[in-house]
Formats: C-alpha cells, structure tokens, sequence
C-alpha cells in the first residue's frame, strides 16, 4: 500500500494524543531535539512541512523522497520516536542528509558476501553509502532510508543499525512499516502504567478478548492474528494465550507461561510444562539453580518447582486435571503406557469438549505435554485438532479427525524408522493372553523390573555392557527391552537397538516366555554393510506351555530348522534365493502378521515412552571346547 492512501494526520493525531511518558522516564531530562524537556513530552510532533519545504529538501538531497516518507513530513516535520534504546529523534526537512558511511561498514559488509551472495545481503552491503539518514539524537544508533532497496510502490527500505549491539541492522520493508512498529513499541513501553488507557488500549483488550473465545470455539486460526497483533502492543494476556495456540502447534517447542506458574489455579498444569526443558537438560544440572531462581522470581515457591522438575525428570510426573476429562486422560494414559497410542488418543480425542479451563487465561490442555506417556502422542497434528476442537463449554464445528499414525503387523520393521533411518537389527518376544506386567517374571533378569515411561531406543542405547557389569559373564547378551501390549492382545518385549550378531551360543527365551500360553521369538540381525559381510540371520522360534514347537534360522541360503513348521511359515517359501535380504525379511514380516497376528507399534518404539526392563542373556555360557571372543569399541576425541 503507497503512502498516498495512508492518513497520516490520523495515525500521529492518534498517537500525539496518547502520549505519556514511560514508566523509567524522567520529566526534567532531556528534550531529545526540542527547546525543553516538557514539549518532548507532551508533543512528539512537530508542524507539518509544506510542500516548498519539502521540494526544497529533495533538491538539496538530489532525489525525490519515497511516497511515504513525504506524506509523514508533510504532517509533521519531524517525531520524538523515543525508544528505550535506539533512535530517540527523527528530524524534519532540513536535518535529514545522506549518510555517507563514516564508519567504513561498507567494506566490511562486502567482505562477507562470499561467492554466491544473495540479493538481501548485497542490498545490505551496498546501503551504508547510498543511505539517507533520518535521526538527530540516538543512542549510537542510526534510521537509514535506502534508495536502493525499494518496493513496487517506490517505497524505500529502513535499517536501523544499533552501533552498540553487535547485531546487523534490522529492516523495515518502508517508511511506514517502521513508524507503525515504532507506535506499537511506544505502547508496549508503557503497558505497566496503572493509567494508561485509551481507544487503542482498549480496542486491542477487546481483541484479546475476542481471541481468547475464538480459541475455545476451535476457531484457533482466526485468533492467532488478533493475539500477534495485541501482543505487538504489548496488551496484558496476549503472551500467555498466544503461547499456547503456538505450544500446540510445534508441542517440541520452548514456551513461558510468566506468574501462571505461581497462580494456584494453573500451577498443577503450568508449572510441569516449565519445567520440561530443564529435566530434559540432564546433562546441565548446574543450569537447575537459574531455573528455580526465575520460578521463584514468579512467585512460585522452591520446594513446589523442585518436586516438580525432579518427577518431571524421572518420568513420574502425572497429568491429573479434575473432572471427566481427567477421567479420559487416566484411560488414555493406561492404554498409552503399553504401546496403544492411536487408541489413546482417541479417547482424548472424545474428551476433549469436557474439557474446562480453571480461569480465564488456560485455554487448551497444555498440560497433556507434560505428561511422560501422553505428551509424545501430541504431535503438530494433533496439536492442530486439539485447537479446532471446541471446549471448555464453548460450542463450534468439531474437526475431522487426523488418521491413525501406527500402520498395522510388522513390515514398517523394513522401513524408515527413527531419523529417516531403518532398523540395524532388532529381537522381539511375544507372549498370547497376558498382561505385558507379567513379562519380567519370564523372562527378566533376577530382580528385574518395570521402568518408569521412557524413550526406548534411549534406554537401550544407555544400558551398561557386559564388561561394565560385575554380575554378568562377557559372554551373556542380556537386552533392555520396550513392553506393551499389541492390538491383538500379545503381550510384547522389543529391542530396537540390537546390533548384535546371532551367533552359536543363542538361546531363544520362547520356551521360557510360553509356560501359560504361545511365545514367539522373532530376531533379526545388523545388515551387511559391505558385500564381503557375513549375510543378515533372520530366526523365528514358537513356543508353547514351556516347550518349543518350531523353529528356524536363515543366514543367507542356509537354513537350519526344526519341528513341524506351518506351510505358511516354511522358510524355503519366505527366503528365496533370487530375492534380496530386505525383500524376504518383509515377506516373512507379512507372513507373521497374516498367520499368527503379530504387530508392533511404531510410533510407540520410535516416538512414545513405554516400559523397560533387562532380559536374561539371549546366549548360553560356552561349553568346554566352544570359542567365544568379546570386543569393545571405543571412540576416542581427538
């Protein structure tokens, strides 16, 4: 928009009539350009410039003024911007002169442009000497208009460089779009004044307003503009709604939720969700005091925040809100907490219009991201849906519901897992008919028990080696394992980071697993990585009431089998030779699914917080005569 079509006279009226001074200012001082102190103060403005004036200017200057620039001299022939830091004055007609870079920013700017730079930073290097400078009293600071960087409208660019700051400068796409900011900065400075109210105050307390009840109503697109727009002005409430909206749109995202932390009627759900950057930063406990000291600083108190981020950080933190949608949200939890997430979030999914905000400035269940289990269901979008669902007693179109994220049986295994990456080898037992609970008692190492919800993988990875344990013999393969419970109801133990190789010694825990019903072991090895690599081993081996029925172990075109194997699960017909390894993986996957409906959840194992516990060894002590080699590798930094 040209400035032509701008009402300039209005926009300043406005602004001249809502002035005051800031908190932090002093009356007596200085005047920033004017005779006194007091007419700064009380008049930011200056009368406008005439026409011959401004002409007059343009021909000193060589150049004729961008459109909006002309109409503001036109109004007023010059401002008291007044920023906290930065530019204080903006002269008038016979001030303003080309800059002409005295600093030499110029050769330091083109030094960095490199060997493809693009447009923005060559505009950039080129403004220090074409620039027109606009202030007269700042703090080391400079508003530069470059002729060289216009719009379709003619309009030209301002940088305003803070000498001070180190930082390059910042851009404003015109003239106008700088003195709009600047308005917009001059009411944020003095949001804490007890008495400054007035037509703009109000108008942007009334769009906060709308916006919050646009949100419950699910109609969380339109109410984000309005709350971006307020908290430009700095309006009370603005911040903490609009973070939520933007906490559930990015759920990985770093949100503050400032003095709800301490307001008893949001602390129970604000103040884990504060604390869920610091527990996850375990590895900087030091950076734990600066934490609870700006918790305190909220008013919240010490031993409150620090119960908080200690069960924040041992994954037993419970999201609890009263009512039936905490009803849903314990049963959600329960099916999230074996592997069930989709099934989870279905029934948040229906709860969600119970849900009601204990006062005004909650608006969508934050809490949830908190929560061990439940918080890595919430993707963006989810997150989304949460938002366009209405709520807390508000009424609206509900949204269609996102699909489901797990796919169903056990082929994603030959996919993209983590990262973009597939699976380098994994092992999984299954157990028909009980619950996921009982699996340490079959198959767990001596004492061995259920984690808190963790990250698998993590566990995994983190667990000790034999070397670095005193009770477990080198040769041993003991494995932490996710648990949870399928679809079709087996019960499961999976490790997803089993770079280990199946060797003779292997000892399938399916017999041990089956003594109340069918076990199934499936292990598939690390991948060659090379073509002089030994082949991947896949085994299966099935069980019952304590006894093996069948099994079988390929390793490339051998196989080695024993009992009566289903036609269906017959090796020779899954590996073929003339097929590659990922190609008879997944058929047998497939096969696995079909005949005794095994699955897997993936995003659970990928994403989710599931729990752990350490198996006994999958390999049996050598016998007398049996070699046996163990080797560990470690990374040196150089």
């Amino acid at each position: 928009m040209s400035g032509e079509s701008f009402d300039w006279r209005e926009f300043l009226g406005r602004w001249q009539a809502e002035w005051v001074p800031r908190a932090d200012q002093d009356t007596e001082g200085d005047g920033g350009g004017y005779e006194d102190g007091e007419s700064a103060l009380l008049r930011p403005g200056r009368p406008g410039a005439g026409e011959a004036a401004i002409a007059a200017a343009e021909e000193r200057l060589g150049r004729r003024l961008p459109l909006s620039y002309r109409a503001f001299l036109a109004a007023s022939d010059g401002w008291h911007v007044d920023q906290t830091a930065g530019i204080y004055q903006l002269g008038g007609t016979s001030d303003i002169d080309w800059f002409h870079d005295p600093y030499g920013m110029t050769r330091l700017y083109e030094d960095d442009l490199g060997d493809n730079p693009r447009e923005e930073d060559v505009l950039l290097a080129g403004m220090w000497q074409r620039a027109l400078r606009l202030e007269t009293d700042s703090d080391m600071s400079h508003a530069l208009l470059d002729p060289g960087d216009t719009d379709q409208d003619g309009e030209w660019a301002l940088y305003v460089y803070k000498g001070w700051s180190g930082e390059p400068p910042h851009r404003y796409p015109s003239f106008r779009a700088y003195m709009e900011a600047m308005y917009r900065s001059f009411h944020a400075d003095r949001v804490d004044i007890p008495d400054f109210v007035n037509v703009t105050t109000r108008a942007q307390d009334a769009h906060v307003e709308e916006a919050r009840l646009l949100a419950l109503r699910g109609q969380y697109e339109e109410a984000v503009p309005l709350l971006e727009e307020a908290l430009s002005f700095g309006r009370p409430r603005s911040a903490v709604l609009l973070g939520q909206l933007r906490h559930l749109l990015a759920p990985g995202s770093d949100q503050g939720y400032g003095n709800l932390v301490a307001d008893p009627r949001y602390q129970p759900e604000i103040l884990p969700v504060e604390a869920m950057t610091p527990a996850r930063d375990e590895g900087r406990r030091g950076g734990d005091e600066h934490w609870l000291g700006m918790m305190a600083a909220r008013g919240a108190a010490r031993s409150t925040v620090e119960t908080v981020l200690s069960t924040m950080r041992d994954g037993t933190h419970r999201y609890t809100p009263p009512g039936p949608w905490g009803e849903a949200v314990a049963e959600a939890r329960e099916s999230a907490r074996w592997g069930a997430n989709d099934a989870a979030w279905r029934v948040l999914r229906d709860a969600l219009p119970l849900w009601e905000a204990p006062g005004p400035l909650l608006i969508a269940p934050v809490g949830l991201l908190a929560d061990p289990v439940l918080g890595s269901l919430i993707t963006p979008e989810r997150g989304r849906e949460i938002l366009a669902t209405p709520r807390a007693g508000e009424t609206g179109t509900a949204p269609e519901p996102v699909p489901d994220l797990d796919p169903p049986g056990l082929a994603w295994l030959t996919g993209p897992v983590a990262n973009g990456q597939p699976l380098d080898g994994y092992r999984c037992i299954w157990v028909e008919g009980i619950d996921p609970a009982c699996l340490p008692a079959l198959i767990g190492e001596e004492g061995a028990a259920l984690s808190a919800p963790v990250h698998p993988w993590r566990a995994s990875r983190q667990a000790p080696q034999p070397h670095e344990r005193e009770d477990m013999g080198l040769w041993e393969d003991r494995a932490v394992v996710a648990v949870g419970r399928t679809a079709e109801a087996w019960a499961f133990a999976f490790d997803g980071h089993s770079h280990r190789y199946l060797n003779n010694l292997f000892l399938s825990p399916a017999a041990a697993a089956s003594s109340s019903g069918r076990a199934v072991v499936v292990w598939s090895g690390p991948r060659r990585s090379r073509p002089d690599d030994a082949p991947a081993a896949f085994h299966l081996s099935v069980a019952e009431h304590g006894k093996e029925l069948y099994s079988f172990t390929v390793r490339g075109t051998e196989i080695q089998h024993s009992g009566a194997i289903p036609e269906a699960l017959a090796p020779a017909r899954l590996f073929r030779p003339e097929d590659t390894e990922p190609d008879n993986e997944l058929r047998a996957l497939q096969a696995l699914h079909t005949e005794l409906g095994l699955s897997l959840p993936r995003f659970a194992l990928a994403q989710g917080r599931l729990h752990t516990f350490t198996t006994r060894s999958w390999t049996r002590a050598p016998r007398t005569g049996e070699g046996f080699a163990y080797a560990t590798f470690v990374r040196h930094r150089s």
